[in-house]
């Protein structure tokens, strides 16, 4: 079962920037997309759920310091992908 993936703005527009200013972490997030696509709980970047997020907020490494945040909702079989870039705030 593959997922569908939506995004914020937010996550749109670090996305728009990581093609143009760092083709390299672009391309890594590229490769672990088509992971969370089939398996969102799985795979590179060490997924790991966050705190409070009641298993559904997942986090996964892009690079040293930049993260990639997605909520999963099983029940309409969809991944939110929340935010792009920096950890947790450090932009």
């Amino acid at each position: 079962m593959n997922y569908t993936v939506r995004y914020t703005d937010d996550a749109l527009d670090t996305i728009a920037k990581y093609k143009k200013s760092n083709p390299i972490a672009y391309k890594k997030f590229a490769r672990m997309l088509k992971e969370i696509i089939e398996h969102p709980r799985t795979g590179t970047g060490h997924p790991k759920p966050l705190v409070e997020g009641n298993n559904v907020i997942f986090s996964r490494r892009i690079s040293g310091n930049d993260r990639v945040i997605y909520n999963i909702y099983d029940d309409i079989v969809v991944v939110l992908i929340v935010s792009v870039g920096g950890h947790y705030g450090d932009k």
